[in-house]
């Protein structure tokens, strides 16, 4: 619970450390924050998945006290209310290469919602387990993947 509220407390002070900076100051290009916000949160799960990955691989020694930190961090992030930073309209197909999103991302809503819930509840587990030893971060990490590649396969364009 502390390490929710603290990671909560750290996120909400680096945005108002950014936001006194200008970085989320009304901007020129319409949904540049909404964009750089969402940017900014797949950064964070993707720091941390590389720090559980890299242990399932074998690319770095488990670490109990690190990948517990990992998990508990995704599942922080993943639990997030982040509506505001989707707005219609901010997508690839109306902003051209500042997002990947596809237009269908706010077409499919019911089957995102479906894998947002499922990586909600795999980041749940994984923070239940990581500490228990590398078979249960190895065991973890495949819902994960599937739950991430499930939304990113209907909502994400291609790199360009």
């Amino acid at each position: 619970m502390f390490k929710s509220l603290s990671i909560a407390a750290a996120g909400a002070a680096l945005a108002l450390s950014v936001a006194a900076q200008g970085g989320f100051a009304a901007a020129a290009e319409p949904f540049a924050n909404e964009i750089k916000a969402r940017k900014a949160v797949m950064q964070i799960q993707a720091f941390n998945l590389g720090t559980l990955g890299a242990m399932a691989k074998g690319q770095i020694p488990y670490d109990a006290e690190a990948a517990q930190n990992a998990a508990d961090n995704l599942n922080a992030v993943v639990n997030m209310k982040n509506g505001a930073m989707w707005p219609k309209g901010s997508d690839l197909g109306a902003l051209g290469v500042r997002t990947r999103a596809k237009p269908e991302a706010w077409t499919m809503y019911p089957k995102v919602a479906e894998q947002s819930m499922a990586l909600k509840e795999a980041a749940a587990k994984m923070a239940a387990e990581a500490s228990n030893g590398l078979d249960a971060v190895k065991a973890n990490m495949k819902a994960i993947g599937q739950s991430c590649a499930g939304c990113h396969d209907i909502t994400r364009g291609p790199k360009q």
